[in-house]
């Protein structure tokens, strides 16, 4: 496990509670910085973690506007110690797809551009924000995707930046991880 990993872990476990009787680890951050890897670290370490990746949250490409709505839709009846829905976003197919259930108690980790919203810091035990330098990000972004989503990064880079910008999401953070090397 990495040490930005275990800071993580340790801060969420030492901490009380803030989603109803579980804990809740936001991993924010631009397209391409690593969020996926260090989200996954987590949720490995904490045995009966719960992992959503809000890439499955999107309505597509442009679905960032209403991803935050979707978190805090899946984070309500959590909150209240009960069972919390949401549905995948299938990319192939441009539609959604089967609903999941996500249990109350343990460890959440919500990963992804936009997984954090002022909305529900409330809820939230430990926010994560994990950046590297853009030109690595979008390099790595058109290695796993193809050169043919180029358009797509691009834009959104645009629609992420306007998002953190209204968010202040780096501002909030509790962890701050650069991913460069």
């Amino acid at each position: 496990m990495s040490s930005d990993s275990l800071e993580v872990v340790e801060r969420v476990l030492t901490a009380p509670p803030t989603l109803g009787p579980g804990r809740l680890v936001c991993v924010d951050g631009p397209a391409g910085s690593g969020k996926t890897t260090l989200a996954r670290a987590v949720a490995h370490a904490v045995p009966g973690s719960q992992l959503v990746q809000c890439d499955d949250l999107l309505h597509g490409w442009g679905g960032l506007p209403g991803l935050a709505a979707s978190v805090a839709a899946l984070l309500a009846p959590l909150a209240l110690g009960e069972v919390g829905t949401w549905r995948r976003w299938d990319w192939l197919a441009d539609d959604w797809a089967e609903s999941h259930q996500v249990t109350p108690g343990g460890l959440l980790v919500i990963e992804g551009v936009g997984s954090w919203s002022p909305a529900i810091a409330h809820l939230v035990g430990v926010l994560v924000w994990v950046e590297a330098d853009p030109d690595l990000r979008l390099r790595r972004g058109i290695a796993r995707d193809g050169e043919a989503m180029r358009a797509h990064w691009l834009q959104w880079r645009i629609d992420e930046d306007a998002l953190f910008a209204a968010h202040g999401t780096r501002d909030h953070a509790d962890l701050v991880v650069t991913t460069d090397g």
